[in-house]
């Protein structure tokens, strides 16, 4: 089995702010949705939002205030993540490193404040810095600036799979030996009020206002929708022979990535998870492995009434019956063009830690739903694969597969 080395991982969840710290609360498996003032008035009106989140105080505020959210959330990630790898930027050769992070709606605070502005008091008055703080490529942007990283960049968009597809290309680039190292993975901060009633109006979200606590609850029979989050999951990669060549720790390995297009929807999955399947098998085939090597599902698991019965279904059809199933978006929500950076990182822990975390608010599984889901509590586990699932509207499907090094 070889694929690539995973030696850095950076986190900022609605769990926490830093690997140690989003990973402890999602083994928790305690809700972190709560009321979001940014959302008043709103049917739904609560979100996950990182707690304590102080841009100026992590980047300095000459810097922070030239940049969304959403960039601020990926530097910090990726600073933890490149310095966990051991790699420093100041001596390692910028023009073989690569970075590719997926962002699902870029800078949508920055756009509804500025057009408040325009229509307010003209033109003049909008900020020259709008463009480059709210483009889906800004997060991917201020990395290469910060980490001096002068090989490809790349950002993703599609929509929910953005952090999964990033992977994707970071796989192709170390395999094509176009890059030595990728910092990759997934960046989101989306939680404006234009775009909550964006997808309020398509009835993705949940309207449980009066308990926010328990709104995202993926796979339960009560389920309504899910609850949107901000974060940011990424990852260092390098080929294992670079990687053991300088003694670096490595987490687990990326053994193979699938991506494939439903060409089904814009906004609703393929019924019979056409597309998702066979992404699952091109990555299964990558990685040298049959479904049933697999130990974990990672699900997308939104908390959708949709989503979670036809991924559900895939998952039952695919891998061997048993195989335990966890959706950290009932404790984190649903971050969006971040949740497939954010997920990654997770599943690597569960393989590295031998720890699948519980799927938080499953109180009673949707009866059309035949699978082993981990509830409750963490459950320890002897896992030597995995994988994590990514969807997004448009049909966008990417699967990762993830092992013990």
């Amino acid at each position: 089995m070889s694929g690539l080395a995973i030696t850095g991982l950076g986190l900022v969840t609605a769990a926490g702010i830093g690997v140690e710290a989003s990973w402890a609360g999602i083994l928790r498996g305690e809700s972190t949705a709560s009321a979001d003032p940014a959302l008043s008035g709103m049917v739904t009106d609560f979100s996950c939002r990182v707690p304590g989140f102080d841009a100026d105080a992590q980047l300095g505020r000459r810097t922070a205030w030239r940049q969304e959210r959403c960039a601020h959330l990926a530097r910090v990630a990726a600073r933890e993540a490149v310095a966990d790898s051991g790699l420093d930027p100041a001596t390692w050769n910028g023009a073989r490193v690569g970075v590719v992070v997926g962002n699902s709606l870029g800078g949508t605070m920055t756009f509804e404040q500025q057009y408040e502005i325009l229509r307010a008091e003209g033109e003049s008055q909008v900020t020259p810095l709008l463009i480059p703080m709210a483009g889906t490529g800004s997060p991917t942007a201020w990395l290469s600036l910060d980490l001096g990283a002068r090989g490809p960049s790349l950002a993703p968009a599609t929509a929910c799979a953005s952090g999964a597809t990033a992977l994707g290309v970071a796989w192709d680039w170390l395999r094509s030996g176009i890059c030595d190292v990728v910092v990759t993975g997934g960046a989101e901060s989306a939680l404006s009020p234009l775009i909550m009633a964006g997808f309020g109006q398509l009835g993705a979200l949940s309207t449980r206002s009066g308990d926010p606590a328990t709104a995202s609850r993926p796979f339960d029979a009560d389920r309504d929708g899910f609850v949107a989050a901000e974060g940011a999951g990424i990852l260092v990669l390098e080929r294992i022979e670079d990687a053991k060549a300088r003694g670096a720790r490595v987490h687990a390995r990326l053994a193979g990535y699938g991506g494939a297009s439903d060409a089904y929807h814009i906004t609703a999955p393929h019924p019979h998870g056409d597309g998702v399947e066979r992404a699952s098998r091109i990555a299964l085939e990558a990685a040298g492995l049959h479904p049933c090597d697999i130990g974990h599902v990672n699900a997308h698991g939104t908390s959708t009434p949709m989503n979670d019965v036809i991924e559900g279904s895939l998952i039952k059809r695919l891998y061997p019956e048993g195989t335990p199933v966890t959706s950290v978006k009932g404790t984190i929500g649903h971050a969006l063009g971040a949740a497939g950076g954010i997920e990654a990182v997770c599943t690597v822990l569960s393989v590295r830690d031998g720890i699948v975390p519980p799927t938080a608010n499953l109180d009673r599984l949707d009866p059309r739903i035949d699978l082993d889901i981990v509830r409750k509590i963490p459950r320890q586990l002897d896992i030597r694969a995995a994988v994590s699932n990514s969807f997004g509207f448009g049909g966008a499907n990417g699967v990762v597969v993830l092992t013990r090094d």
